[in-house]
């Protein structure tokens, strides 16, 4: 069983296996999450990204998929790439939103890690409520297979550490 853990904190300074990167879909850097993971893993992360764009994503990363490149000059192996969605009132995408936290698991797996720091995928500038996007990430989490052993959700500020523990327990 994967044991799920939460910090208050900046993902950038986790020591993990795998960092996750709630990425837009052209993996070229952005703001938020995307941007402190760019700006502080250096340039090998965006030179990975540009690579994969040219190899067989030419046309960007889809939503709710993942991939892995380089952690460049931050403390883990890896970073995994995914494009969260954006929160719609009139259309249910919390599928797409499960597929990241399951997809970027099955990722890491796949890499051997054993341990996986994840922020809170889309509920930034893409707009997802906090609560329900605490709920789908746990509930992803803990109904994953997966080889993966501990997961951290790194949550940036108070409410969002509060809301992802109202759904820990």
């Amino acid at each position: 069983m994967t044991a799920i853990e939460l910090v208050q904190g900046d993902i950038t300074r986790e020591s993990v296996d795998v960092i996750v990167n709630a990425a837009n879909s052209s993996l070229l850097g952005g703001g938020g999450v995307d941007g402190a993971i760019h700006r502080r893993g250096g340039p090998a992360i965006l030179e990975d990204c540009r690579r994969l764009r040219a190899a067989h994503l030419g046309k960007g990363l889809p939503t709710g998929q993942a991939v892995a490149t380089t952690a460049g000059e931050l403390d883990a192996r890896w970073v995994v790439h995914t494009v969260g969605p954006v929160f719609s009132t009139s259309e249910d995408r919390s599928g797409l939103l499960a597929s990241c936290y399951r997809e970027s698991l099955r990722v890491a797996g796949e890499l051997g890690a054993r341990s996986v720091a994840f922020p809170a995928i889309s509920t930034g500038v893409y707009g997802w409520p906090m609560d329900d996007g605490a709920r789908i990430a746990i509930e992803t989490v803990r109904a994953a297979g997966t080889t993966v052993e501990q997961v951290r959700f790194v949550l940036f500020d108070r409410p969002a550490y509060e809301a992802f523990a109202a759904h820990l327990h």
